[in-house]
């Protein structure tokens, strides 16, 4: 059932069913912390092409957003934490990254490809889900996380 509502999550942004987004600590990062803040989680890897233009537009949306109340939170899925700096060099974050070698957290959330984010609002829900990152579609990403700063 749970499976379901996620897939509805991921199909039908701003459900009035939203589940409460499982809480997880990695490293120094745990969600719980950012209550009352809307978060936008993003799931990524270094080998991901997406990635590479998705940093700068979350880059960005922090630079625009976080003194209204959001906080990007990006979480690797690199089993070498090398190819993940390697990344970072290239691509530098402005918001927080934790890492997940393991995938436990990226296994939690049954993320269905790379990258995947998630908007999860001020009370903990998860409203919005994207499977991959269009740089065409920013303008509505966008859209989604200034109409939940404003709930």
């Amino acid at each position: 059932m749970r499976l379901f509502l996620l897939t509805l999550v991921l199909l039908l942004p701003f459900q009035s069913s939203a589940l409460p987004a499982p809480d997880f600590q990695l490293q120094d990062i745990k969600l719980s912390d950012y209550s009352g803040k809307v978060v936008y989680l993003d799931f990524w890897a270094s080998w991901c092409k997406p990635c590479r233009k998705s940093f700068p537009w979350m880059n960005e949306m922090t630079r625009k957003y976080e003194s209204e109340g959001l906080v990007v939170l990006a979480v690797n899925l690199d089993k070498d934490a090398k190819l993940a700096q390697k990344f970072l060099s290239k691509y530098p974050a402005q918001f927080h990254i934790a890492f997940d070698p393991h995938g436990s957290l990226a296994s939690q959330y049954k993320i269905p490809g790379m990258p995947t984010s998630y908007l999860i609002n001020r009370q903990g829900e998860l409203v919005v889900a994207h499977k991959g990152f269009h740089i065409d579609k920013s303008a509505t990403y966008e859209q989604e996380i200034v109409a939940l700063l404003k709930q």
